[in-house]
């Protein structure tokens, strides 16, 4: 029972989207009418607004580091922990306070990583940033670093039940990136920074 409070209380803090309320906060379209589409850190940069995308990028990552956090503070166990993980993500890609259409979710994993364990959150991190760097495309970039986080978690010696969380969350990136795929297989996608002419 204390389970199930623990995952729908991790679900419900996923579901907070911090894209639609930052965009509320300076005055901006819904994230959600514009550019991919997705109300997530990099859609919300299309709009010019580099703080927007700043403090939904700050939110997005936040949440998925407390749930995570709280989890082991309370000496859940190591299945528990990986449900906590498992909710928090699922609530930001299927939020129930917007109909159940939400992000990509790749700020929210993340701060999962980064509540796992610090180090695999940073060599997440680092991944992202090179990918980014060297090709400008914030979906490969994503992909990359998520690729590369189950084999971060395994070489850290993380718990195998985190391992396979983290190897969950690389499968449903991939399924939320799957357009962002086509686009890039097909030149089409945008780079990062690149404002939306919507």
């Amino acid at each position: 029972m204390l389970t199930i409070v623990f995952v729908i209380a991790a679900y419900l803090v996923g579901s907070i989207s911090f894209a639609v309320i930052s965009s509320k906060l300076f005055s901006l379209p819904d994230p959600r009418s514009y550019g991919s589409g997705n109300p997530g850190a990099t859609n919300v940069l299309r709009s010019g607004k580099k703080a927007a995308a700043a403090l939904t990028l700050f939110g997005d990552a936040t949440k998925g580091w407390l749930a995570v956090f709280v989890a082991i503070q309370l000496a859940l166990s190591e299945v528990q922990v990986a449900l906590v993980v498992l909710a928090v993500f699922l609530g930001h890609i299927f939020p129930v306070f917007l109909r159940f259409k939400g992000g990509k979710g790749v700020a929210t994993a993340l701060g999962v990583l980064l509540g796992m364990n610090v180090w695999l959150g940073l060599s997440a991190l680092a991944t992202w940033l090179v990918m980014a760097l060297l090709f400008r495309y914030s979906s490969l970039a994503a992909l990359t670093a998520a690729a590369c986080a189950p084999i971060f978690a395994f070489l850290l010696g993380l718990p195998r039940e985190w391992v396979l969380a983290s190897g969950i969350m690389l499968l449903l990136l991939i399924w939320r990136h799957k357009k962002n795929i086509q686009n890039l297989l097909a030149g089409k996608e945008a780079r990062i920074g690149k404002r939306s002419d919507a």
